[in-house]
């Protein structure tokens, strides 16, 4: 299974339950073509060079993916909008010394592991990570050719999207909203994040 890592970023709203970061995946995707998903990928060689272990470079994945992906800067010390310069091709490494900024590890917060053991052409060992949206007005701007939208929901509207047929998820995303859709808070999808130790599930 191909080692990657996903973030689920929450926001506070005035009222109601916290919305969450979601993209929709094109069409032309390899892999859950389409599907509504948190954003996230594969841990490159990269992320383990910022991260001491597999679990901190899994963080800085998460991280970087969501920057990649929506061009929300979450857990930095200081945001910047460092999504075309990763585009262009420089290293998260290098843009983190520039801008003089930090990634904050301990801003995410171990969720969910998941790991099929059915065969398929692409299988990944994902962690899932929950994380605090940046303060600001942040626009979103979904990664030409990855992502066709990037937009924040509650996990029940995602739900209802899915239940009428106008969203699609794979497996893992649809289990992982139904818990966080129990949430009415950030903090409280932390605290049940931390009373619950994370198992792998396949």
């Amino acid at each position: 299974a191909i080692p990657a890592a996903t973030l689920v970023v929450m926001r506070e709203v005035g009222s109601g339950p916290p919305e969450l970061l979601m993209v929709r995946r094109t069409q032309r995707m390899a892999f859950a073509a389409g599907a509504m998903v948190f954003p996230g990928g594969r841990i490159d060689e990269a992320d383990r060079n910022l991260g001491d272990d597999e679990l901190a470079a899994a963080k800085v994945c998460a991280i970087r993916e969501t920057i990649e992906e929506t061009a929300l800067p979450v857990a930095l010390s200081a945001p910047h909008d460092l999504q075309a310069d990763l585009h262009a091709g420089e290293p998260l490494e290098d843009l983190l010394q520039r801008h003089g900024t930090d990634l904050n590890l301990d801003a995410l917060v171990p969720f969910a592991r998941w790991r099929p053991a059915f065969h398929q052409p692409r299988r990944f060992d994902t962690l899932f990570f929950l994380a605090r949206a940046p303060d600001g007005d942040w626009p979103l701007r979904p990664q030409a050719g990855e992502c066709e939208s990037a937009e924040w929901l509650s996990a029940a509207d995602v739900l209802r999207r899915i239940a009428d047929g106008t969203a699609t998820a794979i497996f893992p995303t649809l289990r992982n909203l139904e818990r966080l859709a129990q949430f009415g808070s950030f903090d409280e999808a932390v605290a049940h994040a931390r009373a619950h130790p994370v198992e792998t599930i396949s």
